[in-house]
């Protein structure tokens, strides 16, 4: 069979994604089992691999999901705690207090805010959050939705506590890494993931600066009173102050602790500068607060089944400080448990792992490490969660009810999420077998263990037919999974394989690739249905997702194309110009 034919049959299960949840709209908890099923055919009809072999690599997968899916748990946990408690809405009180405008309060509640939010929760939040409240100060919904989405982007790399990177990657090129590391690139595999997330910073870098100035302009231009852009770009010194003040630690913190912090962490530090430097008055526009003028003139477009009303104001229950404590005490735990130079670092890394073997008999379906002290939804969640219970003072009727409504809400995520990380295994076990013993195995039942596997035959496809300007088009691929799957972990682990092999194959620096696939999955967030869906659902336009995207495109491609000249020159340099395999 030719490798193009091959490519081809590889591609079905993610055009079966495509179309089912795009197409058809159907969830992902329905979509990706069945998409999953298709790539099991394939790899049975095609692949020639064994049922109790696929079963093997389905099973590795779920074993995978574990680890991701406690992080989830753990901030959906902490996040319907402080729902619970009232201390979020204590903290968006506050972040509408700071400023009448609205220029202003899109840079603190869209950015800043959105940046914290996905940093430490990740999976949707900040547009959940962020476009209600948006909303309740007086802007259209579709202004809010468009603009907290779009940006949803540069935080989501390292959103949920590092998760795409760690388990997006992790989950997707586990051999890979080790090749790296077996000829001494990287001491282990923590430190080629650490580098992958340094040099993601650099493929955001400029949208991170440019982004907060174009998306005012925007809205300015399609929704504002006067429709000028120039009334948005009249911000751009609170917007580059914003920018500034969390691209610096969020910059550092990939360098120097890894990939972990730096969102989560990085939007903390930076909402309390920007919120400390509004009150002070540092770098707001002049002249009129700017608004979005008399809601009786908007287009009828703007709107949706919820209309502006005071009541939807939130109301502080307790006081800032207070409030914000959950976080501060995820942000210690973490730090003290990552650092090298703390003495925490190895013993909870050492102790409380459950470490696969072997799956059902296969060599080599295995390196699956459950981690429950180290993993961060685990602990650092858990554990502030457990705090906030009387730090909040909760009644104590309702905690199980927080408990139990987490758990629940997790059911589509872990079907989800279990399903797509079986597909990529399966995936990634589908050929080039190096195992000896796996070799030994599946040659006796007539397996042909020379056969490419379907990222490979993808990758030899597309080298063919894009050559060596790859860098400008790695970013869109990163786009489309997490269009397709709703998640840039999910993206980084459909396509991390397929960017290692194109790289490989046409001679780039491996890890620059992969940083611009982690750029877009995360850009791809402005654009992935079940983001659009949750902003649409919180500011009343279901139904308008189309809208929507047709505006967030925009900014989409945008961020594509400045990645692409970023990756193009990280190329050019030489830098991380790991290539030998």
């Amino acid at each position: 069979m030719s490798t193009g034919f091959l490519a081809l049959i590889a591609l079905l299960p993610i055009l079966t994604a495509l179309v089912l949840m795009v197409g058809l709209h159907m969830a992902a908890i329905k979509a990706m089992p069945i998409a999953w099923f298709v790539c099991a055919i394939a790899a049975f009809l095609v692949w020639k691999l064994p049922v109790k072999y696929i079963a093997a690599l389905s099973l590795q997968g779920v074993s995978n999901a574990i680890g991701a899916l406690a992080i989830v748990f753990g901030a959906l946990l902490i996040l319907n705690t402080l729902q619970a408690s009232g201390g979020m809405e204590t903290i968006q009180y506050g972040m509408g207090q700071i400023s009448k405008d609205m220029r202003v309060q899109a840079i603190i509640i869209g950015f800043s805010y959105g940046a914290f939010i996905e940093g430490s929760a990740g999976w949707g939040t900040p547009a959940a959050l962020g476009a209600p409240l948006l909303l309740s100060l007086g802007f259209p919904p579709i202004a809010a939705a468009v603009l907290c989405l779009a940006f949803n982007s540069f935080p989501v790399t390292f959103g949920a506590v590092g998760l795409p990177v760690i388990v997006g990657f992790g989950s997707s090129i586990g051999n890979a890494m080790d090749s790296a590391v077996a000829i001494g690139a990287y001491p282990d595999r923590w430190h080629f993931l650490k580098a992958v997330g340094e040099t993601a910073t650099l493929m955001h870098g400029a949208m991170i600066f440019i982004l907060p100035v174009f998306m005012l302009g925007f809205i300015t231009r399609f929704f504002g009173p006067k429709r000028k852009w120039s009334d948005g770009f009249g911000a751009w010194k609170f917007c580059l102050f914003a920018s500034l003040s969390f691209y610096v630690p969020y910059f550092i913190l990939a360098w120097t602790v890894g990939p972990e912090l730096p969102s989560v962490l990085g939007g903390l530090i930076g909402l309390g500068i920007v919120v400390y430097g509004a009150r002070k008055g540092f770098c707001l526009p002049k002249g009129e607060p700017w608004t979005f003028g008399d809601d009786t003139k908007w287009d009828k477009a703007w709107t949706g089944t919820i209309a502006f009303d005071s009541s939807l104001d939130p109301k502080p229950k307790m006081s800032q400080a207070r409030a914000w404590s959950p976080y501060v005490i995820i942000g210690i735990i973490l730090i003290i448990t990552r650092l090298d130079a703390l003495p925490f670092k190895v013993p909870f890394n050492k102790y409380g792992q459950i470490i696969l073997r072997n799956i059902l008999g296969f060599p080599g379906v295995n390196d699956t490490t459950i981690q429950f002290l180290y993993n961060p939804g685990m602990i650092a969640f858990t554990v502030s969660a457990i705090i906030t219970i009387f730090t909040h003072k909760i009644p104590k009727e309702k905690v199980p009810k927080i408990w139990i409504g987490t758990i629940v809400q997790m059911k589509a995520t872990a079907i989800a999420l279990f399903a797509a990380i079986a597909m990529v295994k399966i995936f990634q076990g589908s050929g080039n077998f190096v195992n000896k013993d796996l070799i030994a195995i599946l040659g006796a039942q007539g397996v042909n263990t020379s056969i490419v596997s379907m990222p490979r035959a993808m990758a030899e496809t597309v080298a063919a037919a894009i050559g060596s300007v790859w860098p400008a088009f790695a970013f869109y691929v990163g786009g489309l999974g997490a269009f397709i799957t709703g998640s840039n972990t999910s993206s980084d682990m459909l396509f991390g394989q397929f960017q290692w092999d194109v790289a490989t194959l046409m001679k780039l620096p491996q890890v620059t690739i992969l940083a611009a696939q982690a750029a877009g999955g995360a850009g791809g967030n402005m654009i992935c249905v079940h983001n659009v869906v949750a902003a649409c659902t919180v500011v009343g336009l279901l139904g308008r997702e189309g809208d929507v995207i047709k505006k967030t495109v925009v900014p989409f491609i945008l961020y594509g194309i400045v990645v692409g000249i970023a990756c193009t020159l990280v190329v050019a340099s030489g830098l991380r110009a790991y290539i030998p395999v």
